[in-house]
């Protein structure tokens, strides 16, 4: 069963009451839509998925809990645009758990994973056109060097890219072990044996092919408006490169222009509108139980005026 990382942590940081608004903008697997519609009584659930499956799963898991909800199946970067069709100009609290929920890891076929055979894909919304098959086969050597150094922090990314470019002018590389084959043939005996060499090199395409650090982006600034005065969101990241630009974000909505900063008083309308309320990490209990929450990361944010 697919565990929510630091779902205690986001049920307190989002400060819900029994009438709160709420957009879980990951919904996955319900794990955290489910407790947060627990405590939201009287209040309503907007969540976002656009993978099928987890859709069907979920409604059965909430339909168990109340009807105060409804799925949108739609990217999360159309957050303001789905509830401006719904009349819904502010909320109470937002969530995003930026992380590939398990049963998508765990299924074969969704070629998520670098340990079972599958044909290359990777896609979030399987109706979307563009795969991890495209990308391999058709990108130019420059741009898979790109993407695995920007996206997978992979120090061997020309010597991959080169072996990529090789193999697929004998034939057309269908399958993730495939793949995994040419990475491994790649890189050196010590770094195979440190991690599994594939990791870094999956987890940029996967990124890649769901454009999901400018979908993050987007969607994060949209949802820092949408929120109602004592309003809050919590992210969960997994890696650096989420982290980071959720960390510039909240930074850049909490601190005061330097140029103002040295007034003896600052005016009213050049106060931040928001403050930073954590940055916290899985307790030492949670990461024996979930050894999925090891690289999880929780930021929060508050509009106060």
């Amino acid at each position: 069963m697919h565990k929510s990382v630091l779902l205690d942590e986001c049920l307190e940081y989002l400060n819900l009451k029994d009438d709160s608004v709420i957009v879980d903008c990951t919904l996955g697997y319900g794990g955290h839509s489910s407790n947060i519609l627990k405590k939201i009584k009287r209040g309503f659930l907007f969540a976002f998925d656009q993978d099928e499956e987890a859709i069907k799963s979920s409604t059965k898991r909430l339909d168990e809990i109340s009807d105060n909800y409804e799925i949108i199946k739609s990217n999360f970067k159309n957050i303001k645009k789905e509830l401006e069709k719904r009349n819904i100009k502010s909320v109470n609290g937002i969530l995003y758990d930026i992380g590939v929920s398990s049963p998508q890891l765990d299924e074969d076929y969704r070629g998520f994973s670098f340990h079972k055979d599958a044909k290359l894909d990777m896609r979030m919304d399987q109706t979307q056109d563009f795969s991890a098959y495209e990308l391999i086969n058709n990108y130019e050597y420059k741009d898979l060097v790109k993407i695995f150094i920007e996206y997978g922090e992979e120090k061997y990314a020309s010597s991959i890219a080169k072996n990529i470019i090789k193999k697929r002018t004998e034939k057309k590389i269908e399958t993730t072990l495939e793949l995994v084959d040419i990475i491994k043939n790649s890189v050196p005996e010590k770094y195979k044996r440190e991690k599994h060499p594939a990791r870094k090199v999956f987890q940029a395409i996967r990124i890649e092919v769901n454009k999901e650090l400018e979908v993050f982006e987007q969607s994060l600034n949209d949802a820092l408006k949408l929120l109602d005065i004592n309003g809050r969101i919590c992210v969960i990241t997994f890696h650096s490169l989420e982290d980071k630009i959720c960390k510039n974000i909240f930074k850049s909505v909490s601190e005061i222009d330097n140029n103002i900063k040295k007034l003896p008083v600052i005016p009213e309308e050049y106060l931040p509108k928001y403050k930073i309320i954590a940055n916290i990490k899985p307790s030492k209990d949670e990461l024996e139980t979930n050894p999925r929450a090891r690289s999880a990361k929780l930021r929060v944010i508050e509009r106060v005026r």
